[in-house]
């Protein structure tokens, strides 16, 4: 939304927008009341979701939290609450783009530099599937694609 309110305030420069190059803001007014109610069920539900992923992940991966001999588990928990809230803003917003400039890009270096693409695409594959389970179809469907979105960019192998 803020990254879409910005670029019409460059297109509009000196005249009136159109009712098309508005369509957004009506959308956005639209989903808001969906978008707040999405918003503050993660809010209320975070720790719970994280812990759920863990385990999955755990269960599935016996491995998956070790790095060079250390457990990361702990350091795994910080990164995916920072990714959700970051995330959960975003859907608030609905504005990915800031999400993906802003952070995304900053944190996949992160994620490349130590190698762990692999474990980002199964954190944010099994993330999407403790949501499901938490929220209705309709808050899934605002949130989820914005999982992928993490899972597709901190994934991303080159």
């Amino acid at each position: 939304m803020l990254s879409q309110l910005e670029q019409l305030s460059f297109a509009v420069d000196g005249r009136y927008a159109t009712d098309f190059e508005l369509q957004f803001i009506d959308d956005y007014a639209q989903s808001f009341n969906l978008r707040l109610q999405t918003y503050q069920k993660l809010r209320a539900i975070e720790s719970t979701v994280v812990q759920q992923a863990y385990d999955k992940l755990k269960s599935q991966h016996a491995s998956f939290f070790q790095f060079a001999g250390n457990d990361l588990s702990q350091k795994w928990k910080q990164d995916t609450i920072r990714v959700l809230r970051y995330s959960a803003v975003a859907m608030l917003m609905n504005d990915t783009e800031t999400l993906q400039e802003r952070f995304l890009l900053w944190f996949q270096t992160i994620m490349r530099s130590f190698g762990v693409q692999r474990n980002c695409r199964l954190t944010y594959e099994v993330m999407q599937e403790v949501v499901k389970e938490h929220l209705t179809p309709s808050q899934a469907n605002l949130f989820c694609p914005i999982l992928e979105l993490n899972r597709h960019s901190l994934g991303k192998e080159d």
